[in-house]
């Protein structure tokens, strides 16, 4: 017998996770099966999650959300990349663009030729051959332009945005297309008999409500992937220690600039995310180093603005659920487990979650092929964004910290080691299974972390010396030329996020 479509899906949780996942589902299901989403006013979300990557902008696409609304209704800035400061040595620091590293010359990638000249001694600056880099550092942004021509079709871009406020804007959306909303607390959870398959969930004040499938976006107390269904966690605090975060949103004060500002403290770092109405801040902090006290009175030295909220701690286990599919339950945000936001990957997952529900979208069957396909797309995607936030810790000079001296001395997965000694190496970077960061970022964050090649790729030597030094200087000077001619980040965004 053919197994029934799915006539009704459970989100359990709000926040930027439950309210993305039912905004999408509602979208691509045209109606067709019945989305409900339960949570409860009395109980918070994290909602400290301000900076994404580029894919954002694909999946606001997607529901067909207009980009200027967004911006206005969500308190929006756009984001070139993150400054990465004192994480190689205090005093020093890099910045990691979105977008690729100049143009194409020949066989071989651009930053090999770059590299030539460098070992050469005639260039040392790589972010001059980055339109989001000299953008950032002037302060510019333009949408890119379809002509590839014209510099600013190199433009790649994310937001900073208020967590709360996109979660609002999405429940507004979803709850106009049809998605359901139930307030109140999970007091239990049923599961069939026979398949241990979750049957409903019960609320405190005795309403059951089942479904077919059921979405987890309960946060870190996972309810139904973990309290119901056992489904088990991998730790992984031996590579990424940091156990706590502290946030505390500030005042704005000076410019908005169109990047995330990282820097690296004796216990662990700090963000900065500038957004219209206010500046978000947190300390990453590791708990067997510093207190909670001690990383809030940091933090507080640390802002450039009035105090507006009162700090939200946070404490956390670093890794991932083993299945984020289990039976009929899937889990997304912090439900499937958790890694620092130090490159802002917290809401793509979520993104990335539901792309890939899509992909496998179930019957009431559930094929355990599709499940397990989805757990290994999913497993893989996290490692490798796992081995990225690692190279960060393990490719540093500091010892002047015992978390510095921690990290510096560890072992790291063989994933990340292979791609270290490539790239020390010849400079290549090579990406395995779809992973989610590109060639550009792997360069911009073992360059800017001190991982320098000894040699460049041989195959650059077809090429004149004089021929590439002619060719580099020709497309630096046209970026500049083309940023310079970008309207600033402030003067864009406020036609954009106006009345």
């Amino acid at each position: 017998m053919t197994p029934a479509p799915l006539k009704r899906i459970l989100i359990v949780g709000g926040g930027t996770a439950g309210w993305m996942a039912a905004a999408a589902l509602i979208h691509v299901t045209r109606g067709t099966v019945s989305v409900e989403l339960v949570e409860s006013d009395a109980i918070g979300t994290v909602g400290v999650g301000e900076a994404t990557i580029p894919p954002i902008v694909l999946f606001n696409q997607l529901l067909g959300i207009d980009e200027d609304e967004f911006i206005r209704e969500t308190g929006a800035t756009y984001k070139l990349g993150i400054q990465f400061n004192d994480w190689l040595r205090k005093g020093e620091g890099y910045f990691h663009p979105f977008g690729v590293y100049g143009t194409r010359i020949d066989a071989a990638s651009f930053h090999q030729y770059w590299l030539r000249l460098n070992k050469a001694g005639l260039d040392d600056d790589l972010g001059a051959y980055s339109v989001t880099t000299m953008a950032a550092r002037m302060g510019r942004f333009t949408r890119p332009l379809r002509d590839p021509r014209s510099i600013a079709s190199q433009m790649t871009y994310a937001f900073h945005f208020d967590a709360g406020l996109y979660a609002r804007f999405l429940r507004r959306r979803a709850e106009a297309q049809g998605v359901v909303r139930h307030e109140g607390r999970i007091a239990d959870v049923i599961l069939r008999d026979g398949d241990s398959f979750i049957q409903s969930v019960r609320l405190d004040d005795g309403r059951e409500l089942a479904a077919d499938f059921f979405i987890d976006c309960s946060g870190f107390r996972a309810l139904l992937i973990e309290g119901a269904l056992k489904t088990g966690y991998d730790d992984w605090t031996h590579w990424l220690p940091a156990d706590r975060a502290v946030a505390l949103p500030c005042e704005r004060s000076g410019p908005l600039k169109p990047y995330t500002q990282s820097t690296a403290l004796d216990a662990g770092w700090c963000w900065r995310i500038p957004l219209q109405h206010r500046t978000g801040n947190g300390y990453v902090y590791c708990s067997p180093f510093l207190s909670d006290d001690e990383a809030q009175s940091t933090l507080r030295r640390r802002l450039d603005g009035d105090v507006l909220a009162e700090p939200n701690f946070l404490r956390f286990t670093t890794g991932r659920r083993r299945k984020a599919w289990n039976k009929n339950c899937l889990a997304l945000g912090l439900a499937s487990g958790f890694l620092e936001p130090l490159e802002s990957t917290s809401i793509h997952l979520v993104q990335s979650g539901i792309s890939k529900l899509l992909l496998h979208f179930p019957d009431t069957g559930f094929a355990q092929a599709d499940i397990d396909s989805y757990n290994r797309l999913m497993q893989v995607e996290v490692e490798r964004i796992r081995d990225f936030i690692i190279l960060h810790y393990k490719a540093t000079a500091r010892d002047d910290s015992p978390l510095w001296r921690q990290v510096g001395a560890m072992e790291v997965p063989d994933t990340l080691k292979q791609k270290i000694d490539q790239f020390r190496s010849r400079g290549r970077v090579f990406r395995y299974d779809d992973e989610l960061f590109q060639e550009a970022n792997w360069i911009a964050v073992m360059l800017g972390q001190g991982i320098i090649p000894e040699r460049y790729d041989p195959i650059t030597e077809t090429i004149p010396l004089d021929h590439v030094r002619q060719r580099l200087h020709q497309m630096k000077a046209a970026i500049r030329q083309g940023v310079e001619q970008m309207p600033a980040h402030e003067a864009f965004l406020a036609d954009r996020a106006g009345p």
